[in-house]
């Protein structure tokens, strides 16, 4: 992305004054310049530099600011296509802050703080989702008559183990083990943490499935553990022989690690079966309740710092477990940007919940309402077919397209704005289509809600206004300085030319320096042909084509260098003692076209400085025709009040 003007170093871009009361203390080319704004920047300026500027300096290179913005508006590049994306794009995303809802957002991420502080047990009967509405029905009609016979006397883990389509838990009678905050979908973290121990849910909604929940015990949080093990793997349903040779390998490693502790991440890699950790010593990655299988979580959490385990079983094969780290429940403060993370994706229910709380703030602020008769109309097409061709036809004839589906304050939003808004999306499943009709109409009404937030920032946010206005002065001020000055500069071959011609005098050197061509050979003969060979190379492009006819028994290069810069050059031109050539594949060095200069001989020898004075002298220029050709008019009395 291109570096912006902005200017509160050097200048300063920015807030306009929006007050009645606000003084004009400059007008330039009819555009006023309040108080207000001049005194933000002038005071940004001076925060920034070593000394305040004085007042009348500043006010001169205020002048020459607002010029180049006049003449970059009068070239209308604020009126360019990719300009008005580009500030759509920009003050979009910097509304984004000021207007989320910081409170409701704070409070969903203390919810989750406290919710950290413990584990709690947790069992659940659950069915996955169907793909059409009617198989979602049966299952929450399944759910709740489960719930019925549980609530009148039946085993819920009876029943989880005969219906609930988690396979893992339904083993265990629908229990998950320990789990702590973070780790489950939003619904069923809030339901399972609000549960009463052996208290029942009602049926509740995850993104993947249904499901009733029991409550279990509770206890303190432990916060994380980081482990090493070391394990024997026993596949299900072995033998007792292969048990036992599991068994008789652990101990015989656990062995080893009573007289030699020092040794286990040698033993890990060497002897574990658990290939992922092996390779790393035996080292998993940190982990909290409920992430492990219980055996493996108990030992590990009740370890001492640097403890070895006794060699345990779990549902895997033999472990024995050394610790490495631990660590407690995290702040709040460095459990927010986590969460924050987790709300920003579409795929956390908190992402919606977001949005609907920021739709009914924004709603009640701006008397913005949606006419729900007017949407049934349009949700009469789709209820046969769905989304196709047909149904956009009907839909978008004019009275159509102009009925008033809602409002923001008295502005309508119209039919066919909401048509535009689908992108003629095609559903032929009625269902499914009235579930997308739904869901675009309320993104639809959260954006035009947005939009005028957006657009009320600017009178009501200094800051925002501020910001939003140095962006865009700073684009501007980019775009026309390119135009006016940069690319004149450093592309106008003809032009740096004439200005070195007529400037002479400024570019002297205080000592002789050495240009032309230095060529390092691999040997004599190389050396030769390169000689034998350069009166034939085409000027302009010699270093190119040596290069290309040598290859790799020459380094060839273009030097503008003083004493004690080279010290082949040194050698050839100054007298100092011979040298090796820099690379060990050559052995000889020689110039061609050498020649020693007391001065610059043209502009590619000072280009940088030749160029940077070029510029300097376009900008002047500029400015010169800014101020004869737009008129600036100071307010000195309101210029007396600044602070």
């Amino acid at each position: 992305m291109k570096t912006k003007f902005l200017l509160g170093g050097a200048l300063g871009v920015c807030a306009l004054a929006w007050g009645a009361k606000d003084q004009v203390i400059m007008t330039v080319n009819g555009v006023d310049v309040p108080k207000s704004e001049f005194e933000y920047l002038y005071h940004k300026n001076s925060q920034q530099q070593l000394a305040p500027q004085p007042l009348d300096e500043y006010v001169e290179m205020f002048k020459n600011y607002r010029l180049k913005v006049a003449d970059a508006l009068a070239a209308g590049i604020d009126t360019t296509e990719s300009f008005r994306q580009e500030m759509a794009q920009y003050r979009h995303d910097l509304a984004q802050p000021y207007i989320a809802d910081s409170l409701y957002i704070n409070s969903l991420v203390k919810e989750a703080y406290d919710r950290s502080l413990e584990e709690i047990q947790s069992s659940h009967i659950m069915i996955f989702k169907g793909r059409d509405e009617q198989q979602n029905i049966a299952a929450v009609a399944t759910l709740d008559s489960l719930r019925n016979v549980i609530e009148n006397g039946e085993d819920f883990e009876l029943m989880a183990a005969r219906y609930s389509q988690d396979r893992g838990s339904a083993q265990k009678g629908g229990m998950l083990g320990w789990i702590t905050a973070g780790k489950l979908p939003y619904t069923y973290e809030v339901t399972a943490y609000s549960l009463k121990p052996g208290q029942i849910s009602e049926v509740i909604q995850s993104p993947m499935a249904y499901h009733i929940l029991k409550g279990g015990a509770r206890r303190p949080a432990r916060g994380q553990v980081h482990v090493s093990h070391i394990m024997k793997m026993v596949q299900p349903g072995s033998d007792e022989q292969t048990e036992a040779k599991a068994k008789a390998s652990i101990d015989s490693i656990y062995a080893l690690l009573q007289v030699a502790p020092g040794r286990f991440e040698e033993l890990a890699v060497n002897f574990s079966e658990d290939p992922g950790s092996a390779r790393n010593g035996g080292l998993l990655p940190w982990f909290g309740a409920g992430q492990m299988v219980e055996e493996f979580d108990s030992v590990s959490f009740a370890l001492p710092l640097e403890g070895i385990s006794q060699p345990f079983r779990s549902p895997y094969g033999w472990h024995i477990v050394y610790k490495v780290e631990e660590r407690g429940v995290p702040s709040i403060d460095e459990l927010k940007p986590v969460e924050l993370k987790k709300m920003s994706n579409p795929q956390d229910e908190r992402f919606n919940m977001i949005r609907e709380h920021q739709t009914a703030s924004l709603a009640k602020k701006y008397n913005a309402g949606l006419n729900q008769v007017a949407l049934d109309r349009l949700r009469l097409g789709l209820l046969m077919n769905g989304l196709d061709s047909l149904y956009y036809q009907q839909n978008n004839t004019p009275s159509m397209r102009a009925m008033e589906i809602g409002h923001i304050g008295k502005t309508p939003l119209l039919a066919g704005e909401l048509l535009d808004y689908f992108h003629y999306s095609l559903q032929p499943n009625p269902t499914v289509a009235e579930k997308l009709f739904n869901n675009n109409v309320e993104l639809f009404f959260n954006n035009k809600l947005v939009e005028r937030e957006e657009q009320n920032l600017e009178a009501e946010v200094p800051e925002y206004r501020n910001l939003l206005h140095e962006y865009e002065n700073g684009s501007l001020l980019y775009e026309v300085s390119v135009k006016k000055v940069w690319d004149p500069a450093s592309k106008d071959e003809e032009g740096l030319k004439k200005y070195f011609e007529s400037h002479r005098d400024d570019y002297k050197w205080r000592e002789p320096r050495v240009k032309g061509i230095l060529v390092q050979a691999k040997n004599d003969s190389v050396a030769n042909a390169v000689l034998e060979v350069y009166p034939t190379v085409a000027k302009g492009s010699e270093v190119s084509a040596l290069r290309k006819l040598f290859g790799k028994d020459i380094v060839v290069d273009k030097v503008l260098v003083a004493r004690g810069q080279n010290p082949m050059v040194d050698n050839l031109y100054f007298g100092a003692p011979e040298v090796k050539p820099s690379g060990n594949n050559y052995t000889t060095y020689f110039m061609l076209d050498g020649v020693k200069l007391d001065a610059p001989q043209d502009v590619y020898d000072v280009k940088g400085q030749v160029t940077s004075d070029y510029q300097e002298y376009l900008e002047q220029q500029w400015i010169d025709e800014l101020r004869a050709k737009y008129p600036v008019t100071v307010n000195n009395k309101v210029l007396k009040k600044v602070k």
